[in-house]
């Protein structure tokens, strides 16, 4: 009876994972072929496709809120640390070079294949979605085989899975791509995978040992150490591994995420206080992002999309703008600057969270040392302006103000919503979840996800963190528009936007 229910078990992980694929790439396929020819980003259809399953599977009684049968979703969706490392280590290498006024010629022995394989994804971007899900699993459960995260019954099936899906990641070729040297570019897909693996054991041991004294989230280590390799490694030519990650790596994570988030979407509403948390994010995004638009506009004078989809997906740790400028949805610019523009503000996390993790242990925010960080932030953000009014085009005066302006504007928006929150009288742990869709801040979803601030709050981030999202058709409409008119915003939608955010806003503190 024993070895019989062991083999059924075999044969449900093995059916959960095919499950798994079957979901979440097409999930990711069709969003990228409703959105084709359109001005929105497949990040936003992404969003709506994945609550609508989740919410499907729990209401046909396939599964319960959370999804507790679906572990490769679960594991895919708390994968966040790995999409944003890649992002991480181009920012190093980006930020050396500028620092150190380093020229690297750019890389000409890889050219896409661009035969489309389906509605708006070539067979280039279609492996890379494959190999970014194949990859996101293997380095995952490797790293919990590794540290020796015991997960249930599904732990001993980690080395196995870690095997199918590192394995998978390498023999899977682009056969149309133009390939200058095939196994130099594998070897470097390996090498990638291999530091991507030892970063996220070193740093889950270093968050472990450093707790006692202070919480330190392992995406802080994480943010460090990519960040730091990018900079000594800033000739390296991406492999395999970093360009399925940089292209694919965020909308896998989020359809794994808002599956789930889907999934509690009944459960949700009925937990005290939800709409005010839920009113913040929504209305609070639209005021941070079209706010921060708008300052640009009037005092750095400049409506550009080069300027202000890096800028804002910097300023924000924005999800769904960075994944739009990384995918190069925005333009070539906007995909060279995002990377550099969503490090920066990581430099500053070592603040951001001793504050909040020291907050986090006491239960309540840490008034004056918030305050102090939200005046240095509103001072950079004047110097950004300064600086990106005397640019007048060029791009390293551009580059050096929108650095000001990611640093800056994420500390206000960052420090100015939990202040506001907390001073209307909010819990912290719902604080946290509030300012973190607020800004879809991806660095504050995975140290909350991580249980930062409670496993509640952790298990409901996934749904609460979607809902800002729909403010995404606007953010989109917008950029998209500008890509038609030479790559310039439209003054009236951005003002009319961010006024809506902030009345929506102060009507959400007024109802806490």
């Amino acid at each position: 009876m024993e070895s019989v229910l062991e083999q059924l078990a075999r044969i449900q992980i093995f059916s959960e994972f095919a499950l798994s694929l079957f979901l979440i790439i097409p999930l990711v396929l069709i969003s990228r072929t409703v959105v084709t020819g359109t001005k929105y980003s497949p990040i936003l259809l992404i969003v709506i496709f994945g609550l609508i399953m989740g919410y499907a599977l729990v209401a046909g009684g396939v599964s319960e809120p959370g999804l507790p049968d679906f572990h490769i979703v679960d594991v895919l969706s708390k994968t966040t640390i790995i999409a944003l490392m890649a992002s991480f280590f181009v920012g190093g290498q980006e930020l050396r070079k500028l620092i150190s006024k380093l020229h690297v010629e750019p890389d000409t022995t890889y050219a896409h294949s661009e035969i489309e394989t389906s509605v708006g994804t070539t067979l280039t971007q279609l492996l890379y979605i494959i190999r970014a899900f194949l990859l996101l699993l293997g380095l995952e459960v490797a790293h919990r085989a590794i540290t020796g995260n015991d997960d249930g019954a599904i732990s001993r099936y980690y080395p196995l899975l870690a095997y199918i899906g590192l394995a998978g990641s390498i023999l899977l070729v682009d056969f149309k791509a133009k390939i200058a040297n095939k196994k130099l570019h594998m070897r470097r897909g390996v090498v990638e995978m291999l530091f991507i693996c030892l970063i996220m054991i070193a740093t889950d041991y270093l968050s472990f040992w450093i707790k006692p004294t202070i919480a330190l989230p392992q995406i802080f280590f994480a943010m460090l150490m990519s960040c730091g390799l990018g900079a000594v490694f800033y000739k390296w030519r991406k492999g395999a591994t970093l360009r399925a990650l940089l292209f694919a790596g965020l909308p896998v994570v989020l359809a794994a995420n808002f599956m789930i988030g889907g999934s509690r979407i009944t459960e949700v509403f009925n937990i005290s206080g939800m709409n005010s948390i839920l009113g913040f994010g929504f209305f609070g995004q639209l005021a941070w992002m079209f706010g921060g638009i708008a300052l640009i506009m009037i005092f750095g004078k400049t409506a550009h999309v080069r300027n202000l989809a890096p800028a804002l997906a910097g300023g924000l740790s924005h999800a769904g703008l960075t994944g739009a400028c990384t995918a190069g949805d925005l333009g070539p610019i906007a995909a060279s600057r995002a990377p550099i523009m969503i490090n920066m503000p990581f430099l500053a996390h070592v603040f951001v969270f001793s504050i909040l993790a020291v907050s986090a242990e006491r239960g309540s925010l840490m008034m004056g040392p918030s305050l102090v960080v939200l005046a240095v932030g509103v001072a950079l953000t004047i110097m950004s302006k300064r600086s990106l009014r005397a640019a007048n085009g060029n791009d390293t005066k551009e580059i050096n103000g929108l650095m000001l302006f990611s640093l800056g504007w994420q500390l206000v928006a960052l420090f100015g919503g939990f202040i506001l929150l907390s001073l209307a009288g909010m819990p912290l742990g719902h604080t946290a979840v509030a300012a973190t869709s607020s800004l879809s801040h991806f660095g504050l979803f995975a140290a909350t996800q991580g249980g930062m601030f409670g496993i509640g709050m952790a298990e409901l981030l996934p749904f609460i963190f979607a809902m800002p999202f729909l403010v995404h058709p606007f953010v989109f409409y917008v950029f998209g528009k500008a890509m038609d008119k030479d790559g310039h915003l439209h003054y009236g939608q951005v003002f009319v936007l961010a006024g809506i955010g902030v009345v929506g806003t102060i009507i959400s503190l007024a109802a806490v």
